[in-house]
């Protein structure tokens, strides 16, 4: 890790991608003092005009506009699945560092490309979620780490839905390659097991598809048919580092929601996260000999998505590394890929890669607060 930069005051900032998630993000990377919007940037123009006239962003243009900024240190690259990878590596070619939303990339060669990459340029690359760095999953964290749940030995998660084409405007993508339950969703679950577990060693798994078609359901395309190309249900094993395992369920395709259940039992206790998509949410613990689960707050920041690109950047003018890295992004993308494997083969995949332990974050750690 390189030491402190020698810049000083708020994080320059590019954001390319004006879609959906855009919002969730320049809610938060515009109230931030430590960071400063330059730029918002879309291959649509028009669209990335009107995202920055929303923020009150002095600039907006085209990719490049944003790339060749001067005063942008990060980019934070809000683009759709299957263009991760290529913007990650033009900003990492234009000497920029890079914050990517996940996955991280939709295969291993590209990724493993896009570290290198980057490892060469001296540049840091994140990727999200950064929803483990909310209240609720640090505190959940830090509970597992004093000892409160003994030694971690296996964990349930649940995420099913309908599928969001009953509420999305433009739901195509998220039913392609790159996509579906597995890996729209696994990100969160994944990542949120590696931060108890540490890395995935092997995973088996079976998938289905119930439809070939899906409706759009919202929105001014509501009516319009789309092909459905990924399995959207998957119900996946993985072992860690140590021995410990999980067992998820990853759907498109119930018509009752169970979303956010991660449920992870120790030698002492069982502990039930909040849901690893949300920022905050109590925990809940149950002992041995309890007649009911006990209650308890999470305590510390919880603002929002951007959380992930603020500690990248007080990381960078420290000198010292940031929690949501792009070897913890492409770790769990090698997971996801090789329980897709598993699904298409019928067989235990070994996952290869490796994730570093990241630290936890101070509970008065304050996003909101000027520092640089």
């Amino acid at each position: 890790m390189s030491g402190a930069s020698s810049r000083r005051g708020p994080v320059g900032v590019a954001v390319i991608g004006a879609g959906n998630i855009s919002k969730q993000y320049l809610d938060n990377l515009t109230i931030f003092p430590d960071l400063k919007v330059h730029i918002i940037a879309d291959l649509f123009e028009e669209a990335a005009a009107a995202r920055a006239k929303e923020y009150g962003i002095p600039e907006w243009g085209g990719v490049d506009a944003a790339l060749n900024h001067p005063g942008v240190e990060i980019i934070v690259n809000l683009t759709i699945p299957a263009a991760h990878v290529e913007v990650a590596t033009a900003a990492v070619n234009a000497g920029k560092h890079v914050w990517t939303e996940k996955p991280f990339s939709l295969d291993r060669s590209s990724g493993l490309a896009l570290l290198k990459a980057a490892d060469a340029a001296g540049l840091r690359l994140g990727c999200a979620p950064d929803t483990t760095l909310g209240a609720g999953l640090q505190t959940a964290r830090r509970l597992i780490e004093r000892g409160d749940i003994g030694t971690p030995l296996t964990a349930l998660t649940t995420f099913q839905t309908p599928g969001p084409e009953s509420w999305h405007p433009n739901p195509a993508f998220l039913f392609q390659h790159g996509a579906g339950p597995l890996f729209d969703m696994g990100p969160y679950y994944i990542t949120a097991l590696v931060q108890t577990f540490g890395s995935v060693r092997k995973v088996a798994a079976v998938g289905s598809k119930a439809k070939d078609v899906r409706v759009i359901g919202a929105g001014p395309k509501t009516g319009e048919e789309f092909a459905v190309e990924v399995p959207t249900h998957v119900s996946a094993m993985a072992q860690f580092d140590g021995g410990a395992s999980s067992h998820s369920v990853f759907s498109f395709e119930s018509p009752r929601e169970r979303m956010g259940f991660v449920e992870i039992t120790g030698t002492e206790a069982t502990i039930s996260l909040p849901d690893p998509n949300y920022f905050d949410g109590d925990i809940r613990l149950w002992r041995a000999g309890d007649e009911d689960w006990t209650t308890i707050p999470a305590t510390g920041p919880a603002n929002g998505r951007g959380m992930g690109v603020l500690d990248m950047a007080r990381s960078i003018r420290a000198g010292v590394p940031h929690r949501a890295t792009g070897q913890l992004g492409y770790h769990v993308l090698d997971t996801l890929v090789s329980i897709s494997e598993s699904v298409d083969s019928g067989t235990f995949v070994d996952v290869e890669s490796s994730a570093p332990a990241s630290a936890t974050l101070p509970e008065d750690w304050e996003p909101t607060a000027a520092t640089l």
